[in-house]
């Protein structure tokens, strides 16, 4: 039989609350059991071994039991990000080839819009009292299922997360063989996780980093407290009431607590490890941070589909300022320059990784093949490495945005622009936000003797983008920049909007 982590912890902790959510928890004991439950229910909806299952939902109880029950089942579970709309879910749904997809209660109108566009024999379920006609019901699925199963998967399972790729086009980063259970233990002991923690999941769960850290504390049989969704001053009153020891966020999110901190300060006493990625996190934040909350910031730089790579230690946050850290244990990283040699210290060159846990893109050989160097992967960034060994990110090889730890791909918002009849030509780039690091301008030039406002071209990509890929700001420029083949000079754009922010992306 499999060595099953949930089942371990059910056996030593029956009792201990596994997953607290608002004023309901459950404990080791019940998670197992419903684990077992959610493991038949998917093997009866003809999932077999390897199989896809997609799931849209805040942070939930019933998303962990889920994600534990097909864990368990040998299932793979694809976390939808529940900002997208109509295409955007069905183009997931059918690129992952899913056998089953699942909502939660506020997501089902969303995931059913989607559904005429969904290919395939796709079974629907919806966790949520109102069920649409030909959907299953996840609660009567669940009662009527038993509590023994037979664990085929075990460690942390195989994993499929969508990130946004060099097409711009979301790419499903699969890792059919998962995380090795020492890659897994590596990871916590660089962290210092242990039993005892109490860890805070604030970020949306469809993000890797939120996950695994989700999914470390419960390899180690800690509790873990959801927030559904982020909001600053519940986050510092869960810490407060529950005595919170990790958590894990984007740097927007962090800034977001220390501003709500200073306004009116909790006791966060407990927390022992804030643990930042997704982005760069501005030096200014870190000092109001540790202000704040004392030295508990740890940061790292990884990717969907290479793990964690680097690691900052707390001690090393204002002694090296703009620093990912240092390599961890195990990991090949080459700062590779532009004729294949690997750049010296202080030299910028391209960060590529190879490491035993790498993903590749699902049904995607050719995109898997362009990011593959050698057996060493890169995701696009640019870095160089000090005398100390200590890493810098200082560039992107690409043009993708990150606005608060999330991947925007200038192509698919400037394609809608370009739908727009007023529309000649666009660009969209990032911009600096003290908020979100950065936001989504849109440059557009406008066909001769033709209108449009601001407001008229953000109420056109409201309707036909997710929230978060929406421009923030429009300028409107007579023409935009372009070389004699034509090709777009975004760094001239973003250069000179970046200028004045003092710092370069």
């Amino acid at each position: 039989m499999a060595v099953d982590f949930l089942r371990s912890h059910a056996e030593s902790q029956p009792d201990k609350p596994a997953v607290i959510c608002g004023e309901e928890a459950i404990d080791f004991g019940a998670l197992n059991r419903r684990a077992s439950r959610v493991a038949n229910v998917f093997t009866s909806l003809g999932c077999r071994e390897g199989d896809r299952v997609a799931w849209m939902s805040f942070n939930s109880i019933a998303g962990a039991e889920i994600a534990n029950g097909l864990r368990r089942a040998g299932l793979v579970i694809v976390p939808v990000n529940y900002r997208l709309r109509g295409a955007e879910i069905a183009y997931v749904l059918n690129d992952s080839r899913a056998r089953v997809a699942a909502a939660g209660p506020d997501h089902v109108e969303a995931m059913l819009a989607a559904t005429p566009d969904v290919g395939g024999d796709v079974r629907f379920v919806a966790a949520a009292e109102k069920v649409p006609s030909g959907w299953l019901s996840y609660a009567s699925l669940m009662h009527a299922a038993s509590e023994d199963f037979e664990t085929v998967g075990e460690g942390l399972g195989a994993s499929m997360i969508y990130t946004s790729g060099t097409t711009g086009n979301p790419k499903g980063a699969w890792r059919p063989h998962g995380v090795d259970i020492a890659n897994v233990l590596q990871i916590i002991s660089i962290f210092e996780l242990a039993q005892s923690d109490v860890h805070l999941v604030c970020g949306p769960g469809y993000h890797s980093g939120v996950a695994f850290f989700s999914a470390l504390h419960q390899v180690l049989g800690a509790s873990v407290v959801l927030q559904p969704k982020f909001e600053a001053v519940e986050a510092l009153d869960l810490i407060e009431r529950h005595r919170v020891t990790t958590t894990f966020m984007a740097p927007t999110l962090l800034q977001r607590l220390v501003d709500a901190q200073d306004r009116r300060p909790r006791d966060t006493s407990s927390l022992r490890a804030l643990i930042l990625g997704a982005a760069p996190c501005p030096f200014a934040l870190k000092e109001r941070a540790q202000a704040a909350f004392g030295q508990v910031l740890w940061e790292f730089y990884g990717a969907t589909e290479t793990g964690v790579n680097t690691v900052l230690r707390p001690e090393d946050q204002l002694r090296k300022p703009g620093s990912c850290g240092t390599a961890v244990p195990g990991q090949e990283i080459r700062l590779v320059l532009e004729d294949g040699s690997e750049a010296a210290p202080g030299q910028p060159g391209e960060l590529m990784v190879r490491n035993s846990w790498q993903a590749e893109y699902f049904n995607r050989p050719d995109a898997t093949r362009g990011s593959l160097r050698d057996g060493f992967f890169s995701v696009g960034d640019i870095a160089y490495r000090d005398e100390e060994g200590y890493y810098f990110i200082c560039d992107r090889r690409v043009d993708m945005i990150i606005s608060g730890g999330v991947n925007i791909y200038p192509a698919e918002v400037e394609a809608v622009l370009h739908a727009h009849p007023a529309v000649m030509d666009a660009a969209v780039i990032g911009v600096p936000d003290e908020e979100w690091g950065e936001s989504v301008r849109a440059i557009v030039q406008l066909r001769p003797a033709m209108t449009a406002t601001a407001d008229e071209l953000a109420a056109f990509c409201a309707s036909r983008l997710a929230g978060y890929k929406k421009p923030r700001s429009y300028e409107f420029v007579d023409e935009l920049p372009r070389d004699a083949a034509g090709k777009l000079l975004k760094r001239q754009l973003r250069d000179m909007r970046w200028r004045s922010a003092g710092r370069a992306i």
